[in-house]
């Protein structure tokens, strides 16, 4: 599956800090409702049955909607329910190490705070990159904190699609305009909002705006 720049117009990145009583599924099904482009599913705590049962569901959700499901972090859940893609971080296997794990066809995102890790990403077979954190976040506790300069450097520097991700609201969206992302990925942004399906609609909207 190629990873084409629309899709990641709009990425969720699930959460399950605020199910209040809903599933995770019902979530996301809402998000893709309102018009969320790429679907990443992020489980920290949950054992590998649950997690395997969860991503099959979510993967077939997002399958109708037309929508590319990658997993974070756990290539060889990616593998064994097939799914879109994974996204790794600097810390995991290398992109070119998850790409033989997985295939040519799959798509492999990778996280990156600097010019020379966008590089060496890209060099190792990435389909895009996301860069951040761009603003303060609540989501990750060691998130490095990225200029605005620098996302513009690393846009320049590569040839594959960057998104913005970290601390991204519909009110601060905006100040990304002009860095030359193509998209941004969310969480709270969009799961800790009570309207889930409105939240994802005002930020799509807002970030077509802002990459136009």
């Amino acid at each position: 599956m190629n990873c084409d720049k629309k899709d990641l117009l709009l990425y969720a990145v699930t959460d399950r800090s605020w199910l209040n009583g809903r599933t995770l599924y019902e979530q996301v099904e809402e998000a893709l409702k309102g018009g969320v482009t790429f679907v990443q599913l992020r489980e920290k705590n949950l054992d590998d049955t649950a997690f395997l049962q969860e991503a099959k569901e979510i993967k077939e959700l997002c399958a109708r909607y037309n929508v590319p499901f990658v997993i974070n972090d756990n290539v060889d859940i990616a593998a064994e329910i097939d799914a879109d893609g994974v996204h790794v971080g600097q810390s995991d296997m290398e992109a070119g190490d998850v790409r033989k794990k997985l295939g040519p066809d799959k798509i492999i995102g990778v996280s990156a705070q600097t010019v020379e890790q966008a590089l060496r990403a890209q060099a190792h077979g990435a389909d895009y990159l996301g860069v951040g954190a761009v603003f303060p976040t609540g989501s990750k506790a060691d998130a490095v904190e990225v200029s605005h300069d620098t996302v513009r450097e690393i846009c320049r520097a590569v040839d594959i699609p960057v998104i913005a991700i970290g601390g991204i609201t519909r009110e601060n969206v905006i100040e990304l305009k002009g860095t030359g992302i193509c998209g941004i990925a969310v969480i709270s942004a969009i799961f800790a909002q009570q309207d889930i399906e409105e939240a994802a609609r005002t930020l799509k909207s807002r970030t077509e705006e802002t990459v136009s």
